[in-house]
């Protein structure tokens, strides 16, 4: 079964339908071989039922649309182009400003997709222009995109909880401090470039640094502590048990829409494509979860047959 799924993965085939056509072929196969009886597929509605009628995961849909919202709104740019002028003296200071971007963004948005669009379209040009390495560029950008799926409120863990049978707020205190350990580990690297090959990530030249003042700092504030409010209300109502993490993504998409409108961004057509995202992200995570179950019917039952036999 894993052997043919991978076959129809590298034909091309979406993972979601890949999933159910291997997990039913080698059902009727099964059955076929009088290995599996046909009453056994009597459970695929009631599996498929108690994915689509599981409250954990109305958060996603919720999570989803918040960072959708921040993507597009442009936190990220004042984020990024704050830190940036603020690491500006450091060797290496774009790549720090890029992941340390990427954790707030990836604490406050839950989706991958968000956080790396973002920092590839917004300092992967500013990188190259001064200097740095395309390769080392490319991978500070993907890397802290990889933050986005350890960090809280991450969909992954969301999902890994339903699927474990955890607690999401226990799978979300677990993760913070590899998550932490994470970003410095990637900031540790970039201070190993900067120490061995230092033309790969120079520093910004004298005419692009901004004097480093109060205006800085209040601007870099500015697109701080807003986020910082947002994920506390976001991860520290749910850690501390005031709320679901639907409850707690559903304050989260509220919060986003009001940092859009004090940034003077929340627009009909900004909303129009969040809203267009956010559906299709999660009709991709319920129909991989359908065809996961799909597959995984085969397998249990299989099991369960070989026990009694034995």
């Amino acid at each position: 079964m894993f052997g043919g799924l991978i076959l129809f993965l590298l034909i091309g085939y979406p993972a979601a339908f890949s999933l159910s056509a291997v997990g039913l072929f080698f059902a009727i196969f099964g059955i076929q071989l009088g290995f599996f009886q046909p009453s056994f597929l009597q459970a695929l509605p009631d599996r498929v039922f108690g994915i689509l009628s599981n409250d954990l995961l109305l958060a996603i849909p919720f999570f989803t649309f918040m960072g959708a919202i921040l993507e597009r709104c442009g936190l990220a740019e004042d984020l990024l182009e704050g830190l940036g002028q603020l690491f500006g003296l450091v060797r290496g200071g774009l790549a720090y400003a890029v992941i340390l971007v990427g954790a707030v963004l990836g604490a406050i948005t839950g989706t991958v997709a968000a956080s790396v669009i973002a920092m590839g379209l917004i300092s992967l040009p500013v990188m190259l222009r001064y200097g740095y390495n395309p390769r080392i560029a490319t991978g500070v950008i993907a890397a802290s995109g990889t933050i986005t799926q350890l960090i809280p409120p991450s969909l992954v863990l969301v999902i890994l909880a339903d699927q474990l049978g955890k607690s999401v707020g226990d799978m979300y205190a677990g993760a913070i401090g590899p998550s932490i350990i994470q970003v410095l580990l990637f900031c540790l690297f970039i201070f190993m470039v900067s120490v061995i090959k230092p033309e790969y990530v120079p520093a910004l030249p004298k005419e692009a640094r901004p004097p480093i003042n109060w205006k800085l700092f209040k601007r870099i504030l500015w697109g701080i502590v807003p986020s910082l409010v947002l994920i506390f209300l976001v991860l520290g109502t749910i850690l501390m048990g005031l709320a679901t993490p639907t409850e707690g993504g559903a304050m989260g998409a509220v919060g986003a829409l009001v940092l859009a409108a004090i940034n003077k961004r929340l627009e009909k057509d900004l909303v129009w494509q969040a809203m267009t995202s956010t559906m299709r992200i999660n009709a991709m995570v319920i129909f991989i979860l359908i065809g996961s179950t799909v597959f995984g019917l085969p397998i249990v039952t299989g099991k369960q047959i070989g026990r009694a036999h034995v």
